[in-house]
């Protein structure tokens, strides 16, 4: 009964009369559509079980450490970020003197102190490199040498001289030492230097450290693929791909009204069945798989670039390895990407259930220059139109500190052009202490008004193309979230592209589509949609039975 008052509510709301429609849509309706996010792109925060086996799994790539002498006390640390000998001698630890497994921050730093935290770059679960916020790589030219942080040769390939291979045990402490078996100590000048004499044990000796995990906060596609190596992580993600969408799930959108899907790709796909390593092969024939089922129900699909080469924002989602923000400064990353683009259009462009390509998922404000972006989206545009002349053509909002309205003024097509804004009442201090009321009154004074101007903008369509029902209400009732999320349809609604849910399927329920029913949040779609129509109908308990 459910479902079918579901499909018949959404009947109504495609003979609405609506102000805007969209091509390819049928009955002139707009998109009504979820994210199939964590499927070909993974983030572990959608499905943390699949990092459950890697062997110490919380030393992953870009994961932050500190070393500590455990006989001095004393912090690893390399002045300048880098370009001196690293030195055993601080007491204190600061927040900037982290090194990281693999990777470095990618916000900016003054350099003028010292570090103690690296990021790493794991090679297996025992091997790793060293990499400084300064973007160099702790090195040892050999036994007896002492250790410095200095660039490698090759930034993205460190040599065995940067390699370093770590023992550890059950209380977090560690020994490192270089390919020829000779450990690293603390030696009586305070300096690291790889000349321990013989094997040192767990006791208090110079060649033992305390590790720190500081943040282990990537666990996207790199991580995985890295952490398990490729044969297992192979097994893992073919298990995956293949039970977490489904046939069925196409099966369950159509019943519930959708009319679209948002598929998040990773930039190599381009490359399957051969990725470059660490990525894994598979992607590409999912993609096929759910244009197949999508063209069975009736469903469109919009192909999301969510990672692109050298990452466009340094999340897990855009396969960073550790954080950084590559993307805008190299012209060969882009070029790449426009070749991911080609790809794309050339194999979709054609396909029934296409509705659009998404040049780019969440570019950083911070760290991708606006010129650099509008260049890319022209272009880009120009290879989808190289394919199709009516396949929409979708540009991201960048995140954080930006202004949707910087697209709208930058000419990026002359047809079928979207502005994909990402609402979260999430992810920012400025939410943090709202209650519930707050939260529903910014959708309708904050997010209704800035919806309201850009429609009436003379430019590109708007589409939310990532919202959930979730904020930062502790303890939440039912009956808030249901208000909660009306509000947000209610607004949403009207962008003249439409909207996308954030996600499918996820381990938190409330970002969960399939089980927000729970929340009756598909009952709130019907309900909204007859309102809309101005259709009188009588149904029981729509919301909150």
């Amino acid at each position: 009964m459910e479902l079918g008052f579901c499909k018949w509510g959404f009947l109504f709301l495609l003979c609405c009369g609506l102000i805007f429609s969209v091509d390819g849509i049928p009955e002139n309706a707009r998109v009504r559509g979820v994210n199939l996010g964590g499927w070909l792109v993974i983030e572990g925060w959608i499905k943390p079980s699949l990092f459950d086996d890697i062997p110490n799994g919380d030393m992953l790539d870009g994961t932050e450490v500190q070393f500590k002498s455990v006989t001095s006390e004393k912090y690893v640390s390399a002045e300048n970020g880098g370009g001196s000998t690293v030195a055993v001698d601080r007491d204190i630890p600061l927040a900037w003197e982290t090194f990281r497994f693999e990777a470095y921050n990618q916000i900016a730093h003054s350099y003028s102190i010292i570090y103690l935290v690296v990021l790493l770059w794991r090679v297996s679960e025992s091997i790793f490199q060293f990499r400084t916020y300064g973007g160099q790589f702790l090195t040892c030219d050999g036994d007896g040498g002492t250790v410095s942080a200095a660039a490698a040769a090759a930034a993205d390939s460190p040599s065995d001289t940067e390699t370093f291979y770590v023992e550890r045990n059950n209380d977090n402490r560690i020994h490192i030492k270089l390919k020829t078996g000779t450990y690293l100590q603390a030696s009586k000048a305070n300096q690291l230097t790889a000349d321990y004499p013989g094997t040192p044990g767990w006791d208090n000796n110079a060649a033992t450290f305390e590790l720190i995990i500081l943040s282990n906060n990537l666990h996207g596609d790199y991580q995985l693929a890295n952490g398990y190596g490729h044969d297992k992580a192979e097994e893992i993600l073919k298990n995956h791909i293949n039970s977490f969408i489904t046939v069925e799930d196409f099966d369950f959108l159509y019943r519930h009204g959708i009319n679209t899907v948002r598929i998040p790709v990773g930039w190599w796909i381009a490359y399957d069945p051969d990725p470059p390593p660490p990525f894994i092969r598979g992607s590409l024939e999912a993609l096929d798989n759910a244009f197949t089922w999508a063209q069975t129900f009736g469903i469109k699909c919009i192909i999301d670039l969510h990672a692109a080469p050298g990452s466009q924002n340094g999340m897990e989602h855009s396969a960073s390895r550790d954080g950084t923000t590559g993307w805008p400064t190299s012209s060969d990353y882009i070029s790449q990407t426009l070749h991911v683009i080609d790809f794309l259009a050339s194999r979709y462009a054609k396909h029934p259930s296409l509705l659009g390509f998404e040049l780019l998922n969440e570019p950083s404000a911070a760290l991708v220059p606006l010129d650099i972006l509008v260049s890319f989206y022209k272009q880009g545009y120009q290879v989808v139109r190289n394919y199709s002349s009516t396949a929409y053509v979708i540009f991201c909002q960048r995140i954080g500190n930006a202004d949707p309205f910087e697209l709208y003024q930058a000419n990026l097509g002359t047809a079928n052009t979207v502005i994909d804004l990402h609402y979260y009442n999430l992810f920012d201090p400025f939410f943090a202490n709202m209650s519930s009321v707050d939260n529903i009154q910014y959708i309708y004074k904050s997010r209704q008004t800035q919806l309201q101007d850009l429609n009436g903008a003379n430019g590109p369509l708007v589409f939310i193309g990532e919202w959930v029902n979730e904020w930062n209400v502790t303890g939440g009732s039912q009956t808030e979230y249901q208000d909660f999320g009306r509000a947000q349809l209610d607004v949403y609604n009207a962008a003249s592209f439409g909207w996308a849910y954030w996600t499918l399927k996820n381990d938190r329920k409330h970002w969960d589509f399939k089980i927000s029913s729970e929340l009756r949040i598909q009952r709130m779609f019907c309900r909204l949609f007859v309102v809309r129509a101005n259709i009188q109908f009588r149904a029981v308990a729509w919301i909150g039975s």
